[in-house]
């Protein structure tokens, strides 16, 4: 059986490099959406479990037990076969951290006249791509009073 062409050029060091940096941003990223999740559910039904968290965040429970396990290994959750997850205190600070970037970005969102369903759901793409300058000129834009406010202004 012929091999087939390369479909370009192969990777380089540099190109690998990237690679490894965007798998380690979405492994970053997934952590801090199931922190918030577990946040969110253990404050909204006193409890997080594995089957609350795949339909909060529409994934399979495989894929919620793998993730829960990784986050385990990271020290940001606690859990035992057939009992709830729970937040160490490095998981709820980076829950705090995650919310807090979420409701920021929602907040500039509709005060730019974003609809607040489409400011949720662009903030769920937004929030981990963020850099903190760019958060503390949104922050500062909305302390600003609103009469004077323009985004120039921050």
């Amino acid at each position: 059986m012929a091999k087939r062409p390369a479909a370009g050029p192969p990777p380089t060091h540099a190109s690998a490099r990237h690679q490894r940096r965007t798998r380690q941003a979405h492994a970053e990223e997934r952590a801090q959406d199931y922190v918030e999740a577990i946040a969110a559910l253990i404050h909204s039904t006193g409890e997080a479990r594995t089957t609350g968290l795949a339909k909060s965040l529409g994934v399979s429970h495989v894929t919620v037990i793998r993730t829960v396990q990784r986050l385990q290994r990271l020290g940001l959750v606690t859990t035992q076969p057939y009992r709830p997850v729970t937040l160490t205190p490095s998981g709820r600070r980076l829950a705090a951290r995650a919310k807090a970037r979420h409701q920021t970005v929602i907040a500039f969102l509709t005060a730019l006249g974003v609809s607040p369903e489409a400011a949720a759901a662009d903030a769920e793409g937004i929030e981990h791509h963020v850099s903190p300058e760019t958060l503390a000129a949104f922050e500062r834009f909305l302390a600003a009073p609103r009469s004077a406010a323009s985004p120039q202004d921050c």
